[in-house]
């Protein structure tokens, strides 16, 4: 029987309006390719009321649409006080949805919303609020502490981030240990936020220490969304053999446990989650 209590559940309420439910997708939801700074177009007519839902892959941008007014006045028309370079007045900024990464475009719309994303078969990983992560130990501090994510920089972690957790009675975490976690938020220019309780609960929720099991690695991130599906082709025929654990990172990383007993289903297990022939 297949135990997968809340780690890999994706059902989890967050609070941030552009978090969308993962869930393995199906080829017809794939509608074309995009390559960073393509605009994404919309499928259909969207009245003022349909909710835009920008995930994984893709932004919002600002771009000047247009000039009213005048036109740049010449350099003998030009007010001598008035610096150069300075831009003339009536410009317009107009927004747009462009893709920041290349892969397919990903979409899923109702009566009521669109939901975009960009899924690719990259390695490398790109923090986005608010995706489930598994991260590791590299260092503490007063505050809490510093956990290596696969991204270009390291992730902060509070030391108040855990269910329960105050100011003197906080979790001891020592370097090297995996915590499962989700993105709070991912500054441009400044390391990203991850947290190990839900934002609207304030409960656990599966996020936390995982403790024994195995940790497998460089998984394309496309595979590790299709894993956040509890029906999951691979996960419901391995969870009818033997009981197991699974948490699911977006980034790249899957961690599992198993008896003792199923040590070599289990590693039979790992192989194919990798991909391995």
């Amino acid at each position: 029987m297949l135990r997968m209590p809340r780690l890999c559940s994706i059902a989890l309420p967050f609070s941030n309006p552009l978090y969308f439910r993962l869930q393995s997708l199906q080829p017809s939801d794939m509608t074309r390719v995009l390559l960073p700074g393509d605009r994404v177009p919309s499928t259909s007519a969207a009245s003022a009321a349909t909710t835009f839902h920008l995930g994984p892959g893709i932004q919002s941008v600002v771009v000047p649409s247009s000039h009213k007014g005048k036109s740049k006045a010449t350099s003998d028309e030009m007010d001598t006080d008035e610096k150069p370079g300075k831009e003339a007045e009536g410009v317009e900024e107009d927004e747009e949805v462009v893709a920041n990464r290349a892969g397919l475009l990903g979409l899923q719309e109702d009566n009521k919303s669109q939901k975009y994303w960009i899924e690719g078969t990259s390695r490398r990983y790109i923090p986005q609020a608010p995706e489930p992560v598994i991260g590791i130990i590299i260092a503490r501090h007063a505050e809490g502490y510093r956990v290596d994510i696969g991204s270009s920089q390291a992730a902060s972690l509070d030391a108040l981030a855990f269910e329960g957790a105050t100011k003197r009675n906080k979790p001891n975490l020592k370097v090297g240990t995996l915590v499962y976690g989700h993105l709070l938020a991912t500054p441009p220019f400044s390391e990203p936020e991850i947290s190990c309780v839900d934002a609207a609960t304030q409960k656990a929720a599966g996020f936390g220490e995982l403790t024994g099991g195995f940790l497998i690695r460089h998984i394309e991130l496309g595979r590790c969304r299709a894993l956040l599906s509890p029906k999951h082709p691979i996960l419901e025929r391995l969870g009818a053999q033997f009981a197991f654990e699974i948490a699911v990172g977006m980034n790249g990383r899957v961690w599992v446990k198993a008896g003792d007993d199923d040590t070599e289903k289990l590693i039979a297990m790992i192989a194919e989650l990798r991909g391995d022939e």
